[in-house]
């Protein structure tokens, strides 16, 4: 008679794989993260119920540390995002399932992913650390994907007459905003000039920015100058964030 302590060798590794199944997978760790949200204290996140929807619940969440859990700061906000949605900001193209659209400049989508918010800026002068105030003629931002300068602000008297770019001053909307650091050139041609700005009367979807009530800008602005992270994500994409994320 065989010992009860000793299994034949088929049946050991059947019993292994069949305690692998019954252990639950783990929640991602902090490693498993975009590293721009691992490391991350705030983040500002934007989240739709899918990726053709224009409208958006924004959340602003804190913690002490990276290793810390998110707590919610206030109450949910609405925003509106580009007319035709989101798709997959450069460079998390890779998390693209089937059917979900990747970002591409002209396409009227907001990049989808984990950004870096940068410094605020307006007609006005501020106080923030950074703040940029828009000139009349000079504040360009470039959208042109032949021109070298792609996806950064410049002054149209360097650029030239050609590029083509946003005269940002003779933006209404602009008069309050904050650039988004959104990593794109004209090689990857992955969509330009993304910003948090304010909302139309219309409350229409933008041309591929975030746009908000000036309250609500104002507060994110505030809320985000030590340093902060926006997130654009369609709920049906959570999971893949899994540990990453607070609970909603």
């Amino acid at each position: 008679m065989k010992s009860m302590f000793f299994l034949p060798r088929e049946r050991i590794a059947m019993a292994v794989i069949v305690a692998a199944m019954l252990i639950p997978r783990a929640a991602a760790t902090a490693g498993d993260c975009p590293a721009v949200l691992a490391s991350a204290e705030r983040l500002v996140l934007a989240t739709a119920p899918g990726m053709d929807d224009e409208k958006v619940t924004i959340r602003l969440f804190v913690r002490s540390s990276p290793q810390a859990p998110w707590r919610i700061l206030g109450r949910p906000r609405e925003a509106v995002i580009g007319r035709a949605g989101m798709g997959w900001g450069f460079p998390f193209r890779a998390m693209a399932r089937s059917g979900e659209p990747v970002k591409r400049e002209g396409d009227k989508r907001t990049p989808a992913g984990f950004f870096a918010l940068g410094a605020s800026f307006g007609f006005e002068p501020s106080s923030r650390p950074g703040h940029v105030v828009l000139a009349r003629g000079e504040t360009v931002c470039v959208d042109d994907v032949r021109s070298p300068a792609y996806n950064t602000i410049q002054k149209r008297s360097v650029i030239g007459p050609r590029v083509s770019g946003e005269d940002m001053r003779t933006i209404d909307l602009y008069r309050h905003g904050m650039f988004v650091d959104y990593p794109s050139d004209r090689q990857v041609g992955a969509g330009s000039c993304i910003f948090l700005h304010l909302i139309r009367t219309s409350r229409r979807g933008t041309l591929g920015c975030i746009a908000m009530s000036e309250m609500t800008l104002r507060g994110i602005q505030t809320f985000s100058e030590p340093g902060a992270v926006l997130g654009v994500i369609p709920e049906t994409a959570r999971e893949r964030f899994a540990g990453c994320l607070p609970p909603l």
